[in-house]
């Protein structure tokens, strides 16, 4: 008589296994953990939980697009330390003369070449290459890039085994990856098994928030170069040696793929509509960003253009995201923004900090075609909202057939007479004060 082992025999054993292995591959996943976990051990994650964002909670019911209340308050605060790839939502920030501490350290660059070129260019002018600014204008998909920021946390600080200096704050970038064959099949399992089952395989970039120092800069292959962004040319430090080949591929850019750390030391002077130099007591700086220190958006104004798109299944609801403001305020009247010169924000009465925050409101903010792509998917939407802003909000003199979305600002500081004494704080739940009104018209560069 056989003494085989029967098919139910077979099942029963698999399923105990299945039982038994199941919860320990979930809380022990079949890989290392990643960089970004051994950063949790020692820092704290900045950034607001997605259900205290100040920006996906709706207005109550009955609220029109004028705001609907009697005071203007700070309602969501943003930086964006890589240009165009995913902000970071803070409730506080402290204001720097550059704009708001961690806003646009990096930003990713590609290696053009000279196109087109005249018949009777020089050799040397047919080979030179210059490293330009990318953004989501021409790579989407940048809006899909994580970053989050790992701060130092003095009681994690404490503990041993420290793969990451504790006293230092790092970026982590993050971007949807996939290795072929059986490696992706790992990735994709680990993914699920260790972040729930939406997750995806990620590769992930870890990047020092400070400036290296100068052994920091020749034992890393870092180096020197310049950059544009827009019109400006910039020296800036080329750290590509951080970037995995993977995030060109995934982005989409064929030309080599660079990341810049702006250099403290070389700003870029802001000139047009800022204040002079006599004026703001300093002269006025900024980094990566388009043009000016800071950027503030209207929630009233959103709902308002919200109302004048054209909607459809790619568009339901205009996400104030778009614009990537760095201060969201409502509370005031759509568009009243458009007349304020000089603003201050005030704090709470059961706020820790009692100083006001100051800014000269410099320009608006002229509108390209970048606010079509949907800040979650990446997706760049054919029409809107850039038609409605060309349509409705042609409204300055300085920028004709332009849309005109959101306000452009530089900080001004009590003291100035030293870069130390030159900073200030923002909170969410800040009132404003409009301390001075009048026209603008934007001058292009």
């Amino acid at each position: 008589m056989g003494t085989g082992v029967s098919a139910g025999g077979i099942f029963l054993v698999l399923v105990t296994i299945c039982v038994f292995l199941l919860p320990a591959l979930i809380y022990f996943p079949p890989m290392p953990p990643s960089r970004s976990d051994a950063l949790l051990q020692t820092h704290a994650l900045a950034g607001v939980a997605p259900s205290q964002s100040g920006v996906r909670k709706r207005k109550k019911q009955g609220q029109g697009a004028s705001g609907g209340s009697k005071e203007g308050k700070i309602r969501s605060l943003w930086v964006y330390p890589v240009k165009s790839c995913k902000g970071i939502e803070v409730m506080q920030a402290k204001v720097l003369p550059s704009g708001l501490e961690f806003d646009r350290l990096f930003t990713l660059a590609q290696l053009k070449s000279p196109f087109p070129v005249s018949l009777d260019a020089s050799t040397e002018e047919k080979t030179r290459h210059e490293w330009a600014f990318v953004t989501q204008r021409q790579y989407p998909l940048l809006a899909t890039v994580q970053v989050d920021l790992y701060l130092p946390d003095i009681v994690k600080s404490k503990s041993t085994g420290q793969l990451f200096n504790p006293a230092e704050a790092f970026t982590v970038l993050r971007f949807p990856w996939q290795e072929r064959g059986w490696q992706g099949k790992l990735d994709w399992l680990v993914a699920k098994l260790g972040r729930g089952r939406h997750a995806l395989p990620e590769k992930e970039i870890v990047l020092p928030v400070a400036f290296p120092t100068v052994a920091e800069i020749a034992e890393n292959g870092y180096k020197y170069e310049q950059v544009r962004i827009w019109k400006d040319t910039v020296t800036a430090l080329n750290m590509e040696a951080e970037l995995p080949r993977e995030l060109a591929q995934y982005l989409g850019v064929s030309n080599k793929l660079g990341i810049f750390r702006v250099d403290p030391a070389q700003l870029r002077q802001v000139y047009r509509c800022a204040p002079t130099e006599a004026e703001a007591g300093y002269q006025p700086v900024t980094g990566f960003q388009d043009a000016y220190p800071l950027h503030l958006l209207n929630m009233s104004s959103v709902r308002d253009l919200e109302t004048k798109i054209e909607k459809d299944d790619k568009l339901t609801v205009l996400d104030p995201r778009r614009f990537r403001a760095n201060i969201i305020v409502d509370g005031v009247d759509a568009y009243d923004e458009d007349t304020w010169k000089t603003v201050q924000f005030k704090p709470a009465p059961s706020a820790t900090r009692r100083e006001k925050t100051t800014f000269h409101v410099s320009c608006r903010t002229v509108r390209c075609k970048m606010p079509n792509v949907d800040p979650d998917s990446g997706l760049r939407h054919p029409v809107e909202p850039a038609w409605s802003l060309r349509k409705h909000r042609d409204v300055d003199e300085g920028a004709k057939l332009n849309g005109c979305l959101g306000m452009q600002l530089t900080p001004l500081f009590e003291k100035v007479d030293s870069l130390e004494s030159m900073e200030s704080w923002l909170e969410v739940g800040m009132s404003i004060d409009v301390v001075e009104r009048g026209q603008h018209k934007y001058i292009a560069q």
